[in-house]
């Protein structure tokens, strides 16, 4: 049996994501450096797959099964240097 996403949505520190099998998942943004960064609206241009979501302006994936194992983003992202 595949689980697939149902629902996302967002608050301001969480997105949210009903499964198919009923579950209901909540993460942390601050997981997801490129979503937390994001909009409200671009957050909301989720597409849903069978394997998970994508958003296409923000070149962003993310698959239920990394989700539900709780892995978070592990890009590497080189610091901002102060002026």
């Amino acid at each position: 049996m595949s689980i697939s996403p149902v629902k996302v949505w967002f608050d301001t520190d969480s997105m949210w994501l009903t499964l198919s099998d009923g579950r209901t998942l909540g993460v942390p943004l601050a997981w997801y450096p490129t979503l937390m960064a994001a909009t409200p609206g671009q957050r909301d241009a989720v597409r849903l797959s069978r394997l998970g979501l994508h958003w296409e302006e923000l070149d962003e994936d993310l698959s239920v099964e990394g989700l539900l194992a709780g892995r978070g983003d592990k890009t590497i992202r080189k610091p901002i240097a102060a002026e």
